[in-house]
């Protein structure tokens, strides 16, 4: 048996990329998209008639408008072949307003809708900045299911909790980065990567106090670090590196459990808004990677808008 197939034991298998081509032979059970992944896919010859005919159906609509279109045609041809969810991320130049971000994810599930897909199929991903968090205690309210990314620190975990949001995505690998480029260690096992522990951390936080926002791991660098999480709720993995996994056939065993979630030590908490900014403020790695990865959304989403712009 494969390593993958290991895997699809203990943890939801997700596909983390917007080249559904890509993702189809490995039978995912939802995928995930983001603006860097969609700006990618849009490049490629294979998906230019499905982006020029969303652009220019919706050629005297704004710029803005016709992202959305542009990120629900996506959306729908992924639906096509995973059997479960599709995340499709708000503008993250949204970041910090609540207000405009339950508006955008409002608008992008009435897209969806529209062409006939049931929102229980769509997660709207949200930045988890306290402006993000409370949009997606607003959009949940109304039976739209949000997916709560660029995670960093218990602290966001926790925010994500307490109002109830239906998927967190804590990451990974941008954590080991953060820790190899200040300690200089290169060598972690997956019992000491930074990044693991992390999620560690997350999934038996919620799993002893009976939390039912589900835990999907994200941002991989290595089939260790995916093999380290087996047993979380989901893990959304590159198309690379489930290829390395469908070729492997080392032993995955359930690395996360909930007996061991009961006995850890973690100790409930609640985050007033000043008390979350502080803990974020105080965690150096958290703030800066949530920070860096939101800059970075912000520039592909501008890139985006250039190929639109030049292409209607």
């Amino acid at each position: 048996m494969t390593a993958l197939d290991q895997l699809k034991q203990h943890t939801t298998v997700v596909a983390d990329t917007g080249d559904f081509a890509a993702m189809a032979q490995f039978l995912p059970q939802d995928a995930t998209t983001n603006p860097s992944l969609i700006l990618k896919a849009v490049q490629k010859p294979e998906y230019q008639p499905l982006f020029e005919t969303a652009v220019k159906t919706h050629a005297s609509e704004s710029i803005e408008d016709i992202m959305d279109h542009v990120l629900v045609a996506f959306g729908v041809e992924i639906l096509k072949i995973v059997p479960g969810r599709v995340s499709s991320e708000v503008d993250a130049r949204l970041s910090f307003d609540t207000a405009a971000s339950i508006a955008k994810g409002r608008r992008i599930i009435a897209l969806y809708e529209a062409q006939g897909i049931s929102r229980e199929r769509i997660l709207i991903k949200l930045a988890s900045t306290w402006e993000g968090i409370k949009a997606a205690e607003v959009l949940e309210k109304e039976g739209i299911h949000t997916n709560l990314t660029l995670m960093f620190s218990l602290a966001q975990a926790i925010a994500c909790a307490d109002v109830n949001v239906t998927l967190i995505s804590p990451f990974v690998g941008r954590i080991t980065d953060w820790f190899k480029k200040q300690t200089g260690t290169t060598d972690y096992t997956a019992d000491t990567d930074p990044g693991v522990a992390s999620v560690k951390t997350i999934y038996n936080y919620y799993k002893k106090f009976g939390i039912k926002t589900q835990v999907m791991g994200a941002s991989f660098r290595n089939t260790a670090q995916i093999i380290g999480l087996a047993g979380c709720d989901l893990l959304t993995i590159s198309p690379d590196l489930l290829a390395t996994l469908q070729e492997m056939t080392d032993s995955v065993p359930a690395a996360l459990n909930v007996a061991d979630a009961a006995a850890s030590d973690a100790v409930k908490t609640q985050y007033t808004e000043a008390a979350f900014r502080l803990a974020l403020n105080n965690d150096a790695m958290a703030i800066e990677k949530l920070s860096e990865g939101i800059r970075q959304f912000c520039i592909d989403t501008e890139k985006f808008a250039e190929l639109i712009n030049a292409a209607r």
